[in-house]
C-alpha cells in the first residue's frame, strides 16, 4: 500500500444543501469568449462523440474491472482524455498556426493489480499536433500514442489502446450492453449557481469489455465491464465551489448509479449536487442534494501529496424499485490509487471499488475524489 495507512476516525458527516434554489439564467458564452452548454440540445451522433472546439472544456473518460480469462484474475483500469482550449475558435486561429498550439490535451491512466495492490499510472500533456489531437465529427482522441475511437465499420463498438510508462499495456474493445444516457434536466447538467456553470454530460454506464492486457512480462486475454463518460463544458465549479465527489456504480442487479457530491468551501454539499438510477432499460430517476448522503468512514491519508481523502464511501439513497432507503458501502480494492501532480497540477483520488449492502457485495464501482490536496477551481477555469 505504498506505506499509507487508513486513520481509523470516522469522518464528519456531511450536510446536503437543501432543495436546490431557482437557478439563473445560463449565459450563452463564458465571460472569455467560450460557448455554455444549453438546454435542448439534439444530439447527433457520431459528431457528438467527437470533440467540440467551441467550449473550453472537455474529456472522455472509461473505467472498468476486468478479469484474466480463465484465472479470473482481477484489474481496475481508469483512462481519461481531456482537451483545454486556451482560446475560443476564431481568436485560436488569429494566434496558432496548423498546430492548434491554443489546445492542450492531458492524458490520464491507471492500472490496479486487485490481488498485489500494485498501482500503476501515467500523465501525458501535450499541445495539439502531430502527437495529440481529436476529430469533430467522430470519436477519435489520441494522446502520446493513447487512443480512443469509434469503429467506423461498427456502430457504437469503441476501441481503447493505452499505454502506462513501459509497465503495462491495455487493449480493449467496448460494446455497450445499455443506451446512451444523458444526464441532467433537458439534456443539461447545471454544476451550480454560476451562469456559465454547466455541461452536457453523456454517459454509456455499462460495456463489454474484451481484450488483451500486457502487464509483467505476461500477455493476458481480459473481459469483464466498462463504463464511458464524455463531457462537454466550459466552467465546472463556482467560485464557492472547491471540488467534487463522484461515483459511477454498477450493480449485479443491472442497474447503475451516477452521483456527485460537489463540495463547497466550509466543506457542505452544493445544493446543485445529484444523484441518478439509470435502471436496467437504461432509463434514469434524478435525485437532489437533499436526498442522498455521502459520507467517509474513515480516512486515507497519501503518503505523496498528504492530503487525506474520506475512505471508504458510506453512500445512503433512496431506491426507486424499493421505495426505501438503502445503504451502500463503496469499498477500495486497494488503498492507494492516488494520481500524481505531473500534468494536472493537482493531486486526486480515483480508484476501483466493491460495493457492499448488509455486507454482502452487490457491485462495482469507480470513486473519484478531488480537491482534497487543493482546490480545482483556478484549474478549471
Amino acid at each position: 500500500m505504498g506505506g499509507a495507512v487508513f486513520l481509523l476516525s470516522l469522518s464528519p458527516q456531511y450536510p446536503c444543501g437543501g432543495a436546490q434554489p431557482p437557478l439563473p439564467p445560463l449565459a450563452e458564452r463564458t465571460a472569455d469568449g467560450f460557448l455554455v452548454p444549453q438546454p435542448g440540445h439534439t444530439f447527433q451522433f457520431p459528431r457528438d462523440h467527437g470533440s467540440h472546439p467551441g467550449f473550453k472544456v472537455e474529456w472522455w473518460y472509461v473505467t472498468g474491472h476486468l478479469f484474466e480469462v480463465g484465472t479470473k484474475e482481477r484489474f481496475g483500469f481508469q483512462a481519461t482524455f481531456f482537451r483545454r482550449a486556451g482560446a475560443p475558435p476564431g481568436e485560436a486561429v488569429k494566434k496558432s498556426g496548423a498546430f492548434r498550439s491554443d489546445q492542450l490535451f492531458l492524458f490520464h491512466a491507471a492500472l490496479l493489480e486487485v490481488r498485489s495492490g500494485n498501482f500503476l499510472h501515467t500523465e501525458r500533456l501535450s499541445r495539439a499536433g502531430w502527437d495529440a489531437s481529436s476529430a469533430e465529427d467522430t470519436l477519435d482522441v489520441q494522446l502520446n500514442g493513447n487512443r480512443l475511437f469509434l469503429d467506423p465499420a461498427q456502430p457504437e463498438t469503441f476501441h481503447l489502446d493505452t499505454r502506462i510508462r513501459n509497465d503495462a499495456r491495455l487493449q480493449l474493445t467496448l460494446r455497450p450492453s445499455k443506451p446512451l444516457v444523458v444526464f441532467g434536466e433537458d439534456g443539461l447538467s447545471r454544476k451550480g449557481d454560476s451562469p456559465e456553470a454547466a455541461s452536457w454530460y453523456l454517459t454509456f454506464p455499462r460495456l463489454a469489455a474484451e481484450g488483451q492486457l500486457q502487464f509483467g512480462g505476461r500477455t493476458l486475454r481480459i473481459g469483464g465491464e466498462a463504463w464511458m463518460d464524455h463531457e462537454i463544458s466550459s466552467s465546472q465549479l463556482t467560485q464557492e465551489q472547491t471540488g467534487w465527489d463522484w461515483a459511477g456504480i454498477q450493480f449485479e442487479d443491472g442497474r447503475e448509479i451516477m452521483v456527485y457530491r460537489l463540495r463547497r468551501k466550509d466543506g457542505s454539499t452544493d445544493p446543485a449536487s445529484a444523484l441518478f438510477w439509470v435502471d436496467a432499460a437504461g432509463k434514469t430517476v434524478r435525485f437532489g442534494a437533499d436526498a442522498f448522503r455521502w459520507e467517509g468512514a474513515a480516512q486515507w491519508r497519501s503518503p505523496r501529496s498528504g492530503a487525506s481523502y474520506p475512505l471508504p464511501v458510506r453512500l445512503s439513497v433512496p431506491d426507486p424499485s424499493s421505495g426505501q432507503n438503502a445503504d451502500f458501502v463503496l469499498e477500495p480494492l486497494g488503498a492507494d490509487q492516488e494520481l500524481g501532480d505531473s500534468g494536472s497540477g493537482i493531486p486526486y483520488w480515483e480508484g476501483a471499488c466493491r460495493v457492499k449492502s448488509n455486507g454482502k457485495v452487490v457491485g462495482s464501482a469507480y470513486v473519484e475524489l478531488t480537491g482534497y490536496a487543493g482546490s480545482l477551481n483556478r484549474a478549471l477555469k
